[in-house]
């Protein structure tokens, strides 16, 4: 089948299955990625390994069009930010890989706050592209359970796991899935996460410090300090009666610091006075 993509490396094992299923790509729509939370570079080399041609902007009218002359018969968007509409009359099937278990978790992320809430089930959806985001019809879904000390980068890979499996069915048989498709009805929104949602609150319990810093894993949590503000990426900790006020350095050894929360003591194992983007500028 002929088809273009439209994402980044978050998604682009579904790019890479397809291909693996013998679909013909004609064109990859891309985005500016930091290199730092975002990367594309091994989707585009893919691209440029098979002479395809790449566009790092928007999807206008004019590429839709494009796109039909050349006889595209799919739109695969998986990790693009874009709204894309007016497909219809140009192009037979487009549809969108979505991290979670549509029609609940719509937005732009939602993988943070599946594990704050501690979700007991997750899953990736691939849908219809609607005029709204994540609203379209959905083709098939892969559940999955989480586990009680689910991280932010453990769920990502069980997401990309899925994406491939679904990859694999959308090859098997994507007109018979256009077909069957079943309206979402009503869902939930969840918009993007803020600075606030990421910075531990030491005047919580050790629980639920731990359980955020694992829900931002590897792209940081915020922790203040003595004054600092620190990012933080890997902790463990414990439950103990104490006399500290939340928030109070306890103890340090080397680069691991004890800090007192409402019922224990977290311990930050990993962690940075700079953020990551700046770590990666330096």
């Amino acid at each position: 089948m002929r088809f273009a993509f439209a994402g980044i490396d978050f998604l682009g094992d579904v790019f890479l299955t397809l291909l693996d299923r013998g679909w013909q790509p004609l064109k990859l729509f891309s985005r500016p990625c930091d290199a730092v939370y975002d990367f594309n570079d091994v989707t585009i080399s893919k691209a440029h390994s098979l002479n395809v041609p790449v566009q790092m902007s928007r999807i206008l009218p004019s590429d839709l069009a494009q796109l039909r002359e050349q006889g595209c018969e799919a739109l695969i968007v998986a990790g693009y930010p874009w709204l894309i509409t007016g497909w219809e009359g140009h192009i037979p099937y487009a549809v969108n890989f979505h991290p979670s278990p549509l029609p609940q978790g719509r937005g732009p992320y939602p993988l943070f706050r599946a594990v704050l809430d501690s979700l007991p089930e997750w899953g990736m959806t691939v849908h219809a592209l609607a005029p709204s985001f994540d609203t379209g019809p959905i083709l098939t879904q892969d559940l999955f359970p989480l586990t009680k000390g689910e991280t932010h980068d453990t769920l990502l890979a069980k997401c990309q796991m899925a994406g491939k499996r679904m990859a694999h069915a959308l090859a098997e048989d994507l007109p018979n899935l256009w077909a069957q498709a079943k309206p979402q009805g009503a869902g939930s929104y969840w918009p993007r996460i803020t600075q606030k949602d990421r910075t531990l609150d030491w005047t919580r319990g050790v629980e639920d410090v731990l359980r955020r810093v694992n829900a931002f894993g590897s792209i940081e949590s915020v922790a203040e300090i003595q004054s600092r503000l620190l990012h933080v990426w890997s902790a463990d900790g414990w439950t103990e009666h104490h006399e500290y006020r939340p928030g109070t350095l306890a103890h340090r050894h080397r680069n691991h610091l004890v800090v007192a929360a409402s019922d224990g003591f977290v311990q930050l194992t990993g962690w940075s006075s700079k953020a990551k983007a700046a770590r990666a500028r330096d």
